[in-house]
């Protein structure tokens, strides 16, 4: 596989501190790797949100189907965000989604942010799946005075259907949501969880379905006569159709027509300890999950257990010394946001990738040039939901089910970056861009 970060990006010491394997430890998640020659009806290349989610659709419908893993299902992103099940899954606005899709296009589009949501609610309760599951909604805080979430209101009515809440910064504080905020409003959809309980409940009712699940099994190469044949290092996979569902881990030839369409960007998570109830009366003791108004954004959570999460997107390279500088700078801005709990340890950090297309939308259909063949991925950091849904999409476009609607801007096959390989170098003039106007 070629990949753009260096390896130190798809190393497991990125999740040595990763809170969630204290939930579900990565050894109940292993599965053996694939050995020999081996055949489904349809074979899928990773195992998390949007793998098992279309696994689980197909084997439902009585189709064979086995799903690759390069590490145990839920190494990458599905199993070490921040559990945010919540809209989302485009970074385009309104206006850019408008213009280049038309109005019925981004308003379809929308809808399918709040069914994303419905649908992981359905799995949880649909197979019995104990998530840790919290919040009633999601808050956005303005991070400066300057924010005015008015025009938010409207455009969420409009997007949703719901209305939302506005609060001022003096109402903040006897909602549990101190800190430095100036003004707030909170949409009545979403909720967090534990994104590794809810994986491991997708694991198992998958294969309680009939899914065969291998860990340990890097697709090395994909070749195509009258069906796919998949090459790991210890054995083949033949099958019909194929569906690659590797997101921000994607690599430049596995298959080649990856190439480009798909920007790694990166995230960090710390969780605190557990906070006593005086820690919890002077800073934020609100259930809801939330995040900020700044374009690299935070995004936290007071989980269930009274241990609190804190995330930052950033960071542009991956190395041992960019990984503790993020660190120094995530536990530097937690403090900054929070004060008050300036000396509560954070004994879990770790870190991983979100996916981001050209067009900043998600794509969930068939890959052009590539008979029987489909992807999914650039979830723009919102794939707990959106990962999820679109593997229930996939699912639905092979079995030609018609039960659910692709959005027709979804549909989309994605242009590829320029730059190639070297597209990550456009990230800096955008992160550049992006601190100053979140300043």
């Amino acid at each position: 596989m070629r990949r753009i970060f260096p390896d130190h990006a798809y190393s497991n010491a990125r999740i040595a501190g990763c809170y969630w394997a204290d939930t579900v430890s990565d050894a109940a998640l292993s599965r053996p790797a694939l050995k020999g020659a081996q055949k489904a009806d349809v074979a899928i290349i990773g195992a998390g949100f949007t793998g098992l989610s279309a696994a689980l659709a197909l084997a439902e419908a009585g189709v064979s189907v086995s799903v690759l893993e390069a590490g145990f299902p839920g190494w990458g992103a599905s199993g070490r965000n921040g559990g945010f099940c919540c809209l989302g899954g485009a970074k385009a606005s309104d206006a850019m989604l408008d213009r280049q899709h038309g109005k019925p296009a981004r308003l379809a589009y929308r809808r399918a942010e709040a069914s994303a949501i419905n649908h992981v609610a359905d799995t949880l309760e649909k197979h019995s799946i104990q998530a840790d599951v919290h919040s009633k909604g999601e808050t956005q805080l303005a991070h400066n005075a300057r924010v005015n979430f008015e025009k938010d209101a409207r455009a969420i009515e409009e997007n949703y259907g719901v209305t939302p809440t506005l609060h001022t910064r003096e109402e903040l504080p006897a909602l549990g949501m101190s800190g430095q905020f100036h003004s707030a409003i909170t949409t009545p959809v979403g909720f967090g969880l534990n994104p590794r309980k809810y994986l491991a409940g997708l694991l198992k009712a998958a294969e309680a379905a009939g899914v065969q699940v291998f860990g340990q099994s890097p697709v090395n190469k994909i070749n195509r006569a009258q069906k796919y044949s998949l090459a790991t290092p210890q054995g083949t996979l033949e099958a019909e159709q194929l569906i690659v569902a590797t997101n921000g881990y994607s690599s430049e030839d596995v298959p080649e027509w990856m190439a480009a369409r798909y920007m790694p960007a990166q995230s960090s998570v710390i969780v605190t300890r557990e906070l006593t109830e005086t820690e919890l009366a002077n800073g934020w003791n609100s259930d809801q999950t939330a995040y900020d108004s700044r374009t690299l954004l935070h995004y936290f959570r007071l989980m269930p257990n009274r241990r609190f999460l804190f995330g930052m997107r950033g960071g542009l390279m991956s190395t041992k010394a960019s990984e503790a500088r993020n660190r120094r700078q995530i536990r530097a801005d937690f403090e900054a946001m929070f004060p008050a709990w300036s000396q509560v340890e954070t004994p879990f950090y770790w870190s991983g990738m979100v996916c981001l297309a050209a067009g900043l939308t998600p794509f969930a259909g068939p890959v052009p040039e590539m008979s029987g063949a489909y992807a999914g991925f650039a979830y723009h950091g919102n794939g707990v939901a959106m990962g999820s849904y679109t593997g229930a999409l996939l699912a639905d476009q092979i079995l030609g089910a018609n039960k659910l609607h692709t959005p027709k801007l979804m549909a989309k096959p994605p242009k590829r970056f320029p730059l190639g390989r070297a597209r990550r170098a456009l990230m800096y003039g955008v992160y550049a861009g992006a601190a100053l106007k979140d300043l």
